[in-house]
């Protein structure tokens, strides 16, 4: 079985970004992971994002705190044996998670990072 990928997006402003970068996530060919947004404080209207993908995210709100903040209450509900951070302004291509798994495993290795 794939081990548990927890990807952890911070949002604060944009929220068409975030519709892209989630669904750069539900796109991938990697399919066993939980998807965390954590809305930094934003005051953008979030409904319909959340009528969208409500459903396959967890999703939590927190006093603007920063990016750091946000990740750090996604890490504490996180249930990933792995996690992988996603800004919200940015996407991934549809086999990174699949690509950078089958690398952790066969090295046996508990961090990696990509640019």
């Amino acid at each position: 079985m794939n081990p548990l990928v927890s990807v952890i997006i911070p949002f604060y402003n944009r929220v068409d970004w975030l519709c892209e970068a989630v669904q750069s996530v539900l796109d991938q060919t990697y399919n066993n992971f939980e998807i965390i947004v954590v809305n930094d404080g934003s005051k953008e209207d979030v409904t319909d994002f959340l009528r969208k993908y409500g459903d396959k995210i967890i999703y939590r709100y927190k006093e603007n705190g920063g990016a750091a903040t946000a990740r750090n209450v996604a890490l504490e509900i996180a249930n990933g044996e792995y996690i992988a951070f996603l800004d919200s302004d940015d996407i991934w291509l549809p086999e990174k998670t699949e690509k950078q798994i089958t690398f952790m495993k066969e090295r046996d290795v508990m961090w990696s990072h990509t640019g």
